[in-house]
């Protein structure tokens, strides 16, 4: 499982309700189910990846995270998760309300956008940067935003999301393997891994 995933798994708590938004194949309810014992969901666009997720056992519904999130009642879950999804969501404000109308709390990761190789690709190239976290042309990248650490904690005291927990991280695309960030987070870890509750 991937180093992120990992991190995120690490704060679920035994036995919970959890509903994973993006969840891909189920990679991470299918590890909460064995190790955690927890109630999992999860919703994914893509036909091939929920049928992947059903085949091992994991309950995943098709469908578009900003309908279907709509169906579910207050205090639902204990967790709701949006994984290295946030970039490409249309709107983030009403959609982070929702995961925690739904839930106690929301767990919310994503590229650093402003990590040093990116500032430096901009830099030198004078293009927008193409890594392995980010493997898209401007014109074709599925990622219409581009957050970076600091905007991410300024977006929760501008909307009243109260950060509950932080980890950032350098691991690379898909990488089991990786390290906490702790100096100069902004500039150095790829992702930024945070659990937010309503203040």
């Amino acid at each position: 499982m991937r180093f992120d995933l990992k991190t995120i798994a690490s704060w679920i708590e035994p036995g919970s309700r959890v509903l994973d938004l993006g969840c891909g194949n189920g990679v991470l309810l299918e590890y909460l189910q064995k190790e955690k014992r927890v109630i999992g969901t999860g919703i994914e666009r893509d036909e091939e990846k929920v049928f992947q997720g059903i085949q091992k056992g994991v309950n995943i519904i098709q469908g578009d995270i900003n309908e279907e999130i709509i169906d579910y009642g207050d205090n639902t879950f204990d967790y709701v998760i949006l994984s290295q999804t946030l970039q490409q969501v249309h709107r983030p404000v009403w959609l982070i309300n929702q995961m925690l109308r739904i839930g106690k709390r929301g767990i919310v990761s994503f590229p650093n956008y402003s990590h040093y190789k990116n500032r430096l690709y901009f830099f030198f190239k004078g293009r927008a940067p193409i890594s392995k976290e980010l493997p898209y042309e401007w014109f074709d990248t599925p990622n219409i935003r581009r957050i970076g650490i600091t905007d991410f904690k300024r977006f929760c005291n501008i909307f009243g999301f109260k950060i509950e927990k932080e980890t950032n991280i350098s691991t690379y695309h898909h990488e089991e393997h990786g390290k906490i960030v702790t100096i100069f987070p902004n500039l150095f870890a790829i992702y930024g891994i945070f659990m937010l509750s309503k203040e």
